[in-house]
């Protein structure tokens, strides 16, 4: 059976042995030094890999989710022993030679996240609406006539219709408003623990709820000594008033994926073959 060489990360030289559960099929995570840097990394078979096997498996959604766990648990046991970079689910090359050529030309940028994240931990901070009152979709046209069927308090004059237009476009931006108002407020105090963010896309009503919209999906970059700062400063917002019909979460501490990524020119992103 042929093989491939899959990087799950990169760390510096030093850590600790990685003793975690691998992608079926392979043999057991290992470290491959690279000079002041080390990659962790598995042997896979590389007929289950190639792009077209990749595009298959990561259709159905069972083994995409099964790939993406088995990928952030060997990333999460090689950063709990030292500052890690994690490298994109199914990254792969043709065999130990070719991983050193493409993470060696790369080692700068890789040295760089490694400094950028040590010490340091991700939080994921997220505000929801707090209500049950409905919202406009976000596409909805305020000046669509209303359903003639599904509205017994139709206004009878073109007057009342207008205004009631009006009132909807004003109940919109008042809400919109309020929800970029509560979103500079967390942002601000969560970014005198962090120091460094990204924004996230929102998550759907799919996923949240429609009673619960999310306005802030966002990452932090937050100092492992300062964690107790950071939940305190979160329960602070939770007690402010100026956030009545807003909910806080946060969840934490991860990997500082958002704040590691380094991009390979060579290599499998998502759906390459081993290069």
């Amino acid at each position: 059976m042929t093989y491939a060489t899959y990087v799950y990360a990169v760390r510096r030289t030093g850590g600790p042995e990685i003793h975690s559960p691998g992608h079926d099929g392979g043999g057991p995570v290992r470290l491959l030094p690279l000079g002041s840097l080390t990659a962790v990394v598995q042997d896979v078979p590389a007929a289950e890999f190639t792009e077209e096997a990749l595009r298959q498996r990561f259709t159905d959604r069972l083994d995409l989710e099964r790939c993406a766990r088995t990928h952030h648990r060997v990333v999460s046991a090689a950063a709990a022993g030292a500052a890690t970079v994690p490298l994109p689910l199914a990254t792969l090359y043709a065999n130990d030679v070719r991983t050193k050529v493409v993470l060696e030309e790369h080692a700068e940028r890789l040295s760089e996240a490694l400094h950028r994240v040590t010490g340091h931990v991700e939080w994921a901070v997220k505000v929801h609406r707090d209500t049950a009152v409905p919202l406009l979709e976000p596409d909805a046209d305020a000046d669509a006539d209303p359903p003639a069927a599904s509205a017994p308090d139709e206004p009878a004059t073109g007057r009342e219709y207008l205004a009631r237009v009006r009132d909807r476009r004003a109940t919109r931006e008042r809400r919109q408003e309020s929800a970029l108002d509560a979103v500079d407020l967390v942002d601000r105090v969560v970014r005198t623990v962090a120091v460094a963010s990204v924004r996230r896309p929102l998550h759907g009503v799919e996923l949240t709820g429609r009673d619960r919209p999310q306005v802030m999906n966002g990452a932090y970059l937050v100092p492992q000594d300062d964690e107790r700062l950071l939940s305190a400063a979160l329960d602070t917002l939770r007690q402010d008033p100026r956030l009545s019909g807003f909910a806080v979460e946060a969840s934490g501490p991860w990997v500082p994926y958002s704040f590691a990524s380094v991009a390979l020119t060579e290599g499998v992103g998502r759906d390459g073959a081993p290069a």
